[in-house]
């Protein structure tokens, strides 16, 4: 089935793109949660009418995403955790945790995309790529300190 995105969607395609999808997505996803209509004729005349409009959307998007990626680097979130012997942790810092602190400093980021090559389970400095957009990923730097 084809359909007309108004919204970026991951792994399938940008603001106004043309995509073939599986009918099922598209029905019971895609179009239910407004993120794409389907592409028929009369669609598609409108899409060209309103390509402006996408394109202004996709670049306001794309500015958002690099004012916050701006605001993730400049910050080190510092965790105070329970360490025991060779400052190994119990338990391990996971992009959940991350996901609450960063909200804690004003930036609501969902927890899937904060990107953690493996748990932190030693103290120390650590980095976590977090993918904002598409286009823009920012590295977030995380210090785990002894409670």
């Amino acid at each position: 089935m084809k359909v007309i995105l108004k919204e970026n969607v991951e792994h399938v395609g940008h603001i106004g793109d043309i995509v073939k999808v599986a009918p099922g997505y598209a029905r019971n996803f895609l179009l239910p949660k407004g993120l794409a209509i389907e592409a028929t004729e009369k669609n598609a005349k409108a899409l060209d009418h309103t390509k402006r409009h996408l394109e202004y959307k996709k670049n306001r998007v794309l500015e958002a995403a690099k004012q916050q990626a701006g605001k993730i680097e400049a910050l080190t979130l510092t965790i105070a955790h329970q360490a025991g012997a060779d400052d190994r942790l119990f338990g391990a810092v996971t992009n959940m945790e991350l996901a609450e602190h960063l909200k804690a400093n004003g930036l609501d980021i969902d927890r899937k995309r904060i990107v953690l090559a493996e748990p932190i389970k030693h103290l120390g400095d650590f980095t976590a790529t977090v993918k904002i957009h598409p286009e823009v990923s920012a590295v977030l730097k995380v210090s785990v300190t002894k409670a």
